[in-house]
């Protein structure tokens, strides 16, 4: 049986792979400070149990793309001959999955105490002697899990795109719900302090929403990618450049009759299929091997793409 050959990122991106490793453990260590420090203040805020739930489920990402990255570039062999590529789209799948549960878990929960009109209060606490709000301490809690996502979120990513790492894009964009969980949290804080009871639960409904959206559209994604759709790009789910290349080089071989082709997405890398319909035999054969090399040399993420002549083409592609 023939395998892919064993695939390692290119020599000019090894560098960004380990700078991303290295982000993704200082974000599960901060992650994990935050989780402590917010349990520790969150009292009977719905906004806080929210935010602090977020926080738990952000480090999902982290913690997924971490295994992934020690199984998905080990070699193929007769009962992976192509390689361990798709961990990436199952540790990508999970994430996502994690976190529209939680979305959901939460926007109910939030309901229910609207519902039901449970009203929280924030106590105080003796600090260095004085009697301080909680609601103080809480939102500098929420601070410290706000400010420090934002630049983790700002350096992870164009460092995704660089990758084509869904799971570490996913974890940037998870860093942002960070931000914006936090921000809503305060203000729902800020609301009970003023009185208003209610401001504590709509604050967590509203993150709790964004959680779904976010969750959502990443599920429907990493399904995608498992059920072989066509590659999309990682920012706006458009269909990737790629293919346009890929059908210009085979529309600019005046040996070729006509053609179709098919690419699919395992991981970061792609593999695919073109299948032409050669004016004459002559040369086929070293024609057909040099437009596979030209094809593969496109794209590093091009790990493998195979041409067969044929007679008739296959429907679609």
């Amino acid at each position: 049986m023939k395998t892919v050959q064993n695939f390692e990122y290119p020599p000019e991106l090894v560098r960004d792979f380990n700078k991303a490793k290295k982000i993704e453990w200082i974000t599960i260590v901060y992650l994990v400070i935050t989780v402590g420090i917010m349990y520790a203040t969150m009292g009977n805020s719905q906004a806080m149990k929210t935010a602090w739930f977020e926080d738990i489920m952000s480090l999902t990402p982290s913690i997924s793309f971490l295994i992934a990255s020690r199984i998905f570039t080990k070699p193929t062999n007769k009962e992976f001959p192509y390689g361990y590529h798709r961990v990436v789209s199952i540790a990508y799948l999970c994430s996502s999955l994690a976190l529209f549960t939680v979305g959901g878990f939460l926007v109910i929960d939030s309901a229910m105490t609207l519902i039901k009109a449970e009203r929280p209060t924030i106590g105080i606490v003796m600090l260095f002697g004085k009697t301080v709000w909680l609601g103080y301490i809480m939102i500098l809690a929420l601070l410290w899990g706000t400010l420090p996502a934002v630049f983790l979120g700002r350096i992870k990513l164009p460092i995704s795109k660089k990758l084509h790492e869904k799971n570490l894009y996913t974890d940037a964009e998870m860093q942002k719900a960070d931000w914006m969980t936090g921000v809503a949290a305060i203000l729902g804080i800020l609301g009970i302090g003023m009185g208003w009871w209610w401001a504590d639960a709509v604050a967590a409904s509203i993150i709790s929403l964004d959680i779904i959206y976010d969750g959502f559209t990443n599920v429907k994604q990493a399904v995608f990618d498992l059920m072989n759709q066509i590659p999309k790009t990682i920012s706006k789910r458009k269909t990737d450049p790629l293919l346009e290349k890929i059908k210009e080089i085979l529309s600019n071989q005046n040996w070729i009759q006509d053609f179709r082709f098919r690419l699919r997405e395992e991981g970061h890398v792609c593999f695919g299929e073109g299948f032409i319909i050669p004016k004459e035999d002559k040369n086929l054969v070293d024609q057909i091997n040099s437009l596979e090399e030209e094809i593969q040399k496109l794209d590093w993420r091009i790990q493998e793409f195979l041409i067969t002549p044929v007679k008739q083409l296959p429907k679609g592609g």
